[in-house]
């Protein structure tokens, strides 16, 4: 199987920052980060995922917004370039929205990024489902999903096409003859579209890796569709495996469509793993991230996460209403709403169930209780890896190296080395043929 790192500056949980040996100066600390980072490549990790949102969110009160942990960080681009330099194998995966970028500009950083890393980046395509963002981007109110949807697979087109611009032999740098690169292996992109206009071509070199690893996370029909044209590895939430394999199943099913094959797409759920020697010690640590939630902060932080607002106006121990669909992010509405009416949670046990998880796999107890959770999604069909979301850094993070790495190598499910240098051939993905190379052999057979 095949695992990533998903990192949140404190931890996922909400209450992260403030366990007694937490990191809670992330989103200030390099030296924390490269902990992490390195923690993670001495795990074997194929990546490193950093969650990223544009805005501070200003909802709720005075008193739930003062005990946030998560309000600043590393704008994800810089960090990642940092921590390339104190990485060899390690992937680098960062969040980047299509909704508040122009294709050119994201293209050109991550093919930098590629080259400074040595193949080692990937782009996380999201369409921002914080409507808090759209405020820092002279807009008055966040675009309908549709349409960030639409401007979503016309940006990733662009940026595919941008990746495209040199040849891997386009450099010839020959001092004695004067010739630097042979202009016919340079591929301007006179891209016109709805959204977008771009000439190109990119004034980055090929990527190591052909191009870097395109990762997707959306869960709606419209974002599986995004997932099945254009995403290498598919991010996804899911609570229960029932769940896990039928979205596997549907976006595999859907691959077809739109020329692809299963080879070329991994599918890796959120888990959040509470790991301990003793099933007893993995429940205590639980419980104790648990009592560190301020009512306050858990009713604000499921606002956020579901898109609906004024939950603190409904009564705590009463059950979770019926609510209509946001225009925030839709499919995690859903997935937690479900899970509410599933198990017949207070709007408080649901408050307390979305504070670490958000919606992701949870599984609590013994390295190997963990590790048979996850052999079970990887070998019947549910997934291809895990994006695991340390509760808190660095001690979850240590907790799953140390203790669940071990049982899955043992169980033969995971590397004991990493198997090459770039991210997509650690990850086993198809290196992607260059647009217009496609398109010449296309012409050569007509």
């Amino acid at each position: 199987m095949h695992l990533g790192a998903f990192v949140h500056e404190t931890g996922q949980h909400v209450a992260a920052w403030r366990h007694p040996g937490a990191h809670f100066h992330s989103g200030v600390s390099f030296a924390d980060a490269v902990e992490v980072a390195q923690t993670a490549e001495r795990g074997k990790f194929d990546f490193l995922f950093l969650a990223d949102s544009a805005a501070v969110s200003l909802a709720g009160t005075p008193e739930s917004r003062g005990r946030m942990g998560k309000v600043v960080k590393f704008e994800p681009m810089t960090i990642l370039s940092a921590l390339a330099a104190v990485t060899k194998h390690l992937g680098l995966v960062a969040t980047s929205t299509t909704t508040f970028n122009e294709p050119y500009t994201l293209a050109r950083q991550f093919a930098s990024l590629d080259q400074i890393s040595g193949g080692r980046s990937g782009w996380n395509l999201v369409t921002s489902n914080n409507e808090d963002d759209a405020l820092n981007y002279s807009l008055e109110q966040h675009p309908a999903h549709s349409d960030r949807y639409e401007r979503a697979i016309e940006f990733a087109e662009v940026v595919n096409g941008l990746w495209d611009s040199w040849d891997e032999d386009a450099f010839i740098r020959d001092k004695e003859s004067g010739v630097f690169f042979d202009p016919s292996k340079l591929h301007p992109l006179h891209h016109k579209g709805k959204h977008f206009q771009v000439r190109g071509p990119l004034n980055v070199a090929c990527s190591p890796q052909g191009r870097p690893i395109l990762v997707q996370a959306g869960a709606s029909g419209t974002g599986r569709d995004v997932a099945a044209r254009l995403a290498e590895l598919v991010f996804t939430a899911q609570t229960t495996f029932e769940q896990g394999k039928e979205f596997y199943g549907d976006v595999m099913a859907r691959l077809p469509r739109f020329g692809r094959s299963s080879a070329e797409v991994l599918v890796m759920p959120g888990l959040y793993p509470v790991v301990a020697p003793t099933e007893s010690e993995a429940r205590e640590k639980f419980d104790y991230l648990q009592s560190l939630i301020h009512p306050s902060v858990g009713i604000a932080v499921l606002e956020h996460t579901i898109g609906v607002h004024d939950l603190d106006k409904l009564p705590l121990d009463g059950p979770v209403p019926e609510m209509p669909d946001t225009n925030g992010p839709l499919s995690r509405q859903r997935l937690l709403l479900e899970q509410a009416k599933r198990d017949k949670l207070t709007l408080w046990e649901l408050c307390l169930a979305n504070a670490g998880p958000r919606g992701h796999v949870l599984t609590i107890g013994t390295p190997s209780q963990v590790a048979d959770e996850m052999e079970h999604w990887f070998k019947e069909g549910a997934a291809d890896g895990f994006n695991v979301m340390p509760a808190w850094l660095p001690g979850s993070l240590n907790d799953f190296v140390d203790l669940v790495i071990p049982e899955l190598q043992r169980r033969g499910l995971f590397r004991t080395e990493y198997e090459a240098m770039t991210l997509r051939d650690n990850l086993g993905l198809p290196r992607p043929i260059n647009r217009f190379h496609a398109a010449r052999l296309a012409g050569a057979a007509q």
